[in-house]
Formats: C-alpha cells, structure tokens, sequence
C-alpha cells in the first residue's frame, strides 16, 4: 500500500478483552533484507531492553526473538487502553540508543486460543525455516523470563 495512504493502526484491544491477553507482535527494521540485529553489539542491548520492560512491568513478555531484521514477541500489558505507546517508546529507545530505523507501526494478533498458542513455537522455529540453524534451540538470540541473557 501507499505510504501516504497507509492507515495509522492504534492497536487497541476492544474493552471485553481483558488485561491477562497476550498478543504475538512483529517489529520490522528499516530496510528488511539486512541484519540489524543479530550481532553482538545489538543483539545483547535488544534482549536486554525486552527484559528490562517485563522486570519493570511495562508489559510481560512470554517470549522474544531477534531476526536479523524483525523481532517477534508475544506480549502481554498492563490494564492500559492501547499498547502503541508502550511499543513505539520501545522502537523510538532503540532508535536513540542504536541508531536502528523502523518500519511504521508494527503487526499484531492477538492470542485467543490453544491453537494460537502454537506462535511460540513458530516464533523459535523461524530461524530454522529461515535456513539459519539446524535446530531451534542452537539460535542465541531468543529470551523468556527466566532465561539468562548470554
């Protein structure tokens, strides 16, 4: 689509649906085909910004994964009436502090049933599809609570 025509999305959840929802969400960099964050002089800040928001409860991230030019996430948040925010100051903190560039705004789904809890495993499964490891858990850029940052 045009980029002047492009619909700026707001990413807010209907009021029935209740603050216990995750959401699988991709952020993609600026321009794709690169790898922007998949070395060790990004990769470690990334994680570590993801942590520090599900520490601090700015949201409560189930699970996150770099590639080398999007990340995916499935996100929970706050009782708060549209989560853009909380993703753009993270996208725009990135920006500051590593100079990356985004693409505007960012996809979501919102996590409704067993079926859909299969994205975690499509989420660690990518880096294998995308021809980048032989197995998922051989691919170093992935965190979940409780995981150790490397």
């Amino acid at each position: 689509m045009d980029e002047a025509r492009r619909r700026h999305m707001e990413h807010q959840a209907p009021e029935w649906v209740g603050p216990e929802a995750s959401y699988f969400i991709t952020v993609c960099a600026e321009a794709r085909g690169r790898n922007h964050f998949c070395h060790t002089d990004v990769g470690p800040v990334v994680l570590d910004s993801i942590r520090y928001r599900h520490e601090k409860g700015i949201w409560f991230c189930e699970l996150a994964l770099l590639m080398p030019d999007h990340i995916h996430l499935i996100l929970g948040f706050p009782d708060i009436p549209s989560f853009s925010g909380v993703v753009g100051d993270w996208k725009r903190w990135l920006n500051r502090k590593l100079g990356i560039a985004w693409q505007e705004n960012f996809f979501d789904h919102r996590i409704r049933s067993e079926t859909d809890r299969n994205k975690g495993d499509y989420i660690l499964n990518n880096p294998v599809r995308a021809g980048l490891v032989d197995k998922p858990e051989d691919w170093p850029w992935v965190w979940y609570p409780d995981k150790e940052l490397r």
